[in-house]
């Protein structure tokens, strides 16, 4: 019998097939042209030619054939397309299924692309090997390939995003050639075809470079000049930008006649005469560092702003740099200097104005900073006025018609700077400071940050020795981040274990994570990063510095103003100044807008300043901030969980200002944003022992971290919470915390402990006449024994829980109550009392809003609904769970949903909705789910994998299903598990195996009450 996937009868061995893709897709036999068939014919093997060798896997050809809306049907009609291909295309092999993808297989003699490819490489090697003649001929036929648009008329945003790259590949094949050609003494044949590609491309600054070098070589300098004048103005029209800075060091170089534009054989004889002397030029720049390493683009942008000033000699260019302290920017400005100083051949000018520098000197003053420059000049000391205002004038004068580089380094303030800025036109002025120096108009900004951990590897390397890098790469990674990637932390690290030759990088890394002596470690005999921490700090006056030391209480990596008011004790606005004034002196960083975050090393410098002078005013900061994060926590649970139990705290709530927190999005974003924050304030809360903050942090948190379906966190929490509440006097929050405790340890399958929790939870509560907790404990309870398939006692305890909880009109706790109590139905077999609890648990979930238990009650209903037969009703309950799973649910979660669907969508026919819904189950429950969902999840795949005859498969994912299910005690998913493998290994041909787990899972079925559901036939 032959399915969709055989291969149908094929013509005879095409002695010459060909595919053209450089262009209109075209496939030839004999030199025949080919038919393909229809649109998804041609786009399923556009995308396959585009990557030929290489698997293409289906979900890719789907989104190539429809891009983002497919048929329900799409798999399949891709496979009947790839059938269709081969039935078209002569030739054995040429189109292979590699498993759920296909693979073209073709040589370059067959595909233009694959041509074009080897052409451009071997173009490639005869440059390395100095055969330019040949390159170019190599490049010629490579561009000769194409007759198009890659693949026009094919549409679709997968092939699109291909011919996108290799367009650009073309276009620098075409750079290549007319490179090569110009190097070749070709100029005046060129014109013609640089403009026609030059009118194409316009915005291709190689190509306007091209043709003024090959205007400038026939003798047609104006021409050339006009062409940079156009493309200047293009650019500035359509981007707001000025060219480049090779194609404006070109144009300078055409407007001087400079001789190394010409070809050898173009240069004029050389004029016997002795050049007249040049003045001696000034440099007094400091040495750049040998090792300077990283920063391209630093580099480049600084670079790039010099070089622009250099197009055009009207006026003084000034280019700042700024950037916290130790990051490298005088480094990056006398290595930028030194590069540029033959741009400006009248001197190259240094002088540290010492803003922020060790010891008690003072800044240098405008005026001291004139006098070291027309000293330098050579102005004696008689010429040299005393007020600034009058060397200013003398400076403008000595420098008058001089092209000089200044480099302004340390500044403080603007005022250092302003009256030495006043140079000559044509001259370039390089500042550099730790705040934007905001009082100076005109200048162009560079910023330098922490380095990448790229640039951090390579300064290490450059630093340390590759050798000793490459034998330890990890510890070599963990010192750039414990270093914070900030170059002086890094070089002081580096500098050390070269004198310390039997200390290892992981060594160094050891003693680097302790926090409280980090900054003793990154210290020196000249210099450390608390130094120069230290002072950007005594730049700040008292009450700044009091703001910045409080920050450093703060225990989020990233703080917004409400947050910052809290710790700080002001309002808003207040905190919001203080910030930017922080991010200003590069003591704080804003890695997005409204958001700002201290630095590692900076954060530990902070902490350094805390002593018993401070500790009073401290913990008053530590409270009022992890009072604002409990008021901000019980207003959010508030909008996006309606019908929890409002209970009180203890505590008097926080006064100040709360961002926006009504609205359901806004709640949810700012639970998301502050999400490390508040796990990081419930560690600070234990800390500092404030118990009852612990607690009922905790609690607010718990809802959230549910919501996401983030189990490991919350059980790590609600444990933290437990050992605070087992420290207070507070029999309530104790009670309330084991309960939490309790969900907590079933969500991440630890049942035992949950139940001892809950059982001790339902203890406390009936002391204190508490019935809500009580009702909830005794729910908790029942949850886990059904788990543990104690199935009488479960419905015993969840009955009385649902009961207990309608009364009190615990209407939230109710519907969850009745959701699991469904489970517990259809997990017996008791399917009409299933689905009957599950309609309820849907009618109260939809009444409160309570969009997590909906989408589980819409589960619970399907899974009863299919018990019953009822598999149209299914369809619909899982098609309704799965759209409301859009918004937001726990990923587990989804992956249940899923995984019934595709047992529905089997059942009804539909395999390749079932094979869809599958794969993303597993997905979902291998990313993101804890192991109670995983273990069902698996374990529904593994029986639809077995009726499918993919047996193999299937006894995998039972197999993991049963182990996980071992550990937790899940009696029902342990049964399920040992039942399809018991199938599975029957159809493998292991009987005996079959039969032994079978056994196994009979008595673990007998143990619960309940019929095994899947026997192995006899």
């Amino acid at each position: 019998m032959q399915t969709e996937d055989t291969e149908p009868p094929r013509a005879p061995h095409a002695r010459d097939l060909r595919f053209r893709i450089l262009g209109p897709l075209e496939a030839s036999a004999d030199g025949t042209r080919l038919p393909l068939g229809g649109a998804v014919q041609e786009r399923v093997l556009s995308v396959l030619l585009l990557e030929p060798g290489r698997v293409v896997p289906m979900p890719r050809l789907i989104e190539a054939a429809w891009e983002n809306d497919p048929p329900t049907t799409a798999s399949h009609q891709v496979r009947k397309a790839v059938s269709d291909l081969r039935r078209r295309i002569p030739g054995d092999g040429i189109i292979s299924t590699e498993g759920s993808g296909y693979r073209i297989t073709v040589s370059a003699a067959q595909l233009d692309l694959l041509e074009f490819n080897d052409r451009v490489r071997s173009a490639e090697a005869a440059l390395r090997e100095d055969r330019s003649p040949d390159a170019a001929a190599e490049l010629e036929a490579a561009l000769a390939l194409w007759h198009g648009a890659v693949l026009s008329g094919q549409g679709g945003a997968v092939i699109e995003s291909a011919a996108t790259v290799l367009e650009e590949r073309r276009l620098v094949a075409t750079e290549e050639l007319f490179d090569l050609r110009l190097g070749l003494g070709l100029s005046g044949e060129l014109v013609a075809d640089l403009r026609t590609v030059v009118a194409a491309h316009p915005l291709r600054e190689t190509f306007h470079g091209h043709l003024m070098l090959a205007l400038y070589r026939t003798g047609r300098k104006a021409e050339a000049l006009n062409e940079y004048a156009l493309v200047r103005e293009v650019l500035a029209d359509q981007l707001g930008v000025d060219p480049g800075p090779p194609l404006a060091r070109l144009y300078e170089d055409i407007l001087r006649d400079e001789p190394g534009l010409l070809l050898a054989s173009q240069q004029p004889p050389p004029v016997q005469e002795r050049p007249p002397a040049r003045p001696l030029t000034v440099c007094t720049l400091p040495q750049p560092l040998s090792d300077f390493t990283g920063r391209h683009r630093e580099l480049t942008e600084l670079l790039g702003y010099a070089l622009a000033a250099g197009s055009g000699d009207r006026d003084t260019r000034v280019v700042a740099v700024d950037g916290m302290g130790g990051s490298g920017k005088t480094s990056l400005a006398v290595w930028a200097a030194h590069h540029l100083a033959d741009r400006y051949p009248d001197g190259q000018l240094y002088v540290d104005l010492r803003g922020f520098t060790p010891g008690e000197q003072p800044p240098v003053s405008p005026g001291a900073a004139l006098d070291h420059l027309l000293r330098s000049f050579g102005v004696s000391d008689e010429r040299i006025p005393g007020d600034t205002e009058a060397r200013a004038h003398l400076w403008r004068a000595t420098v008058a018609g001089r092209r000089l580089l200044l480099l302004l380094d340390n500044a403080a303030h603007a005022e250092q700077v302003i009256p030495v800025l006043a140079a000559s036109p044509g001259c370039l002025v390089l500042i550099t400071s730790r705040s934007r120096l905001l009082d100076l108009d005109g200048v162009s900004w560079v910023s330098v940050g922490l380095m990448t951990p790229q640039d951090s590897a390579a300064l290490v390397a450059a630093t340390l020795g590759a050798d000793r890098v490459e034998a330890e790469p990890e510890s070599a990674a963990e010192l750039a981040e414990l270093c914070g990637h900030l170059p002086l932390a890094l070089r002081i690290a580096t500098a050390r274990l070269r004198n310390r030759s039997s200390w290892t990088l992981r060594y160094l890394a050891e003693r680097l994570r302790d926090e409280t002596r980090r900054l003793d470690e990154l210290r020196s005999p000249q210099r450390s990063v608390s130094a120069t921490l230290h002072l950007s700090y005594m730049a700040l006056d008292e009450g700044q510095r009091s703001a910045f030391r409080t920050l450093g209480l703060h225990p989020s990596t990233g703080i917004d103003v409400h947050s910052a008011a809290a710790v700080l004790g002001t309002d808003i606005h207040d905190a919001e100044s203080t910030l930017e004034m922080l991010l200003d002196m590069r003591l704080v960083q804003q890695p997005g807008v409204g958001v700002y975050t201290l630095h590692d090393l900076v954060r530990s410098f902070a902490r350094s300043l805390f002593g018993p002078g401070t500790a009073e005013q401290d913990s008053a900061a530590v409270e009022r901030l992890l009072g604002y994060y409990l008021t901000a926590t019980d207003v959010a649970c508030q909008t996006l969980f309606p019908g929890r139990e409002q209970r009180g705290t203890g505590l008097a709530p926080y006064e100040g200002s709360l961002p926006s927190l009504e609205d359901a999005e806004d709640a949810r974003a700012w639970f998301d944003r502050e999400h490390s924050g508040l796990l990081a304030a419930v560690s600070l809360a234990e800390l500092h022992r404030l118990h009852r903050h612990t607690v009922c942090l905790t609690r607010n948190l718990s809802f959230h971290l549910n919501a996401r379906g983030q189990f490991d966190e919350m059980w790590t929490v609600c444990r933290t919470a437990l050992a605070a509440a087992r420290g207070l006097d507070d029999a309530q929050l104790l009670c309330v915390t084991l309960s939490n405790v309790g969900v907590a340890c079933w969500k991440v399958g630890r049942f035992e402990s949950g139940l001892e929790a809950a059982q001790e939870a339902r203890e406390v509560a009936v002391a204190l006449g508490d019935r809500r907790i009580q009702a909830h404990s005794e729910s908790t309870i029942g949850l886990l024994a059904s788990m543990l398939g104690r199935y009488e006692e479960a419905l015993t305890l969840l009955s009385e829980a649902v009961d207990r909880s309608r009364k009190l009109g615990a209407t939230r706790a109710e519907a969850e109550g009745l959701s699991t109590l469904s489970t517990l139905y259809e997990k017996w077999g008791r399917y009409a009392e299933a689905a009957r609890t599950a309609r309820r648990s849907l009618e109260i979930s939809r009444s409160l809003g309570y969009h997590g238990n909906l989408v589980m009650s819409l589960t619970d209903l399907a899974f009863a609904q299919v018990g019953l037969g009822e598999l149209e009703e299914a369809d619909a309950s899982l098609e309704e769970a799965r759209r409301l799973s859009e918004l937001r649910t726990a990923p587990g979660d989804v992956g249940l949903v899923l995984a019934l669907s595709a047992r529905v969508a089997h059942a009804r026919g539909r395999t390749a909705d079932a094979e869809g819904f599958a794969v993303r189950a597993l997905e979902l429950s291998r990313t993101g789910a804890t192991p109670v969902r995983l273990a069902e999840v698996e374990n529904i795949i593994g029986h639809l994998r077995c009726a499918l005859g993919d047996h193999t498969a299937a006894l995998e994912l039972h197999r993991h299903a049963h182990r996980a299910a071992v550990d937790m005690g899940f009696r029902s998913e342990e049964a399920s598990g040992l039942s399809g493998m018991a199938r599975a290994l029957e159809a493998l041909g292991d009987r005996e195996a079959a039969e032994e787990y079978l056994a196994e899972a009979d008595r673990l079925y007998a143990f619960m009450g309940v019929r095994n559901p899947r026997s192995v036939s006899a």
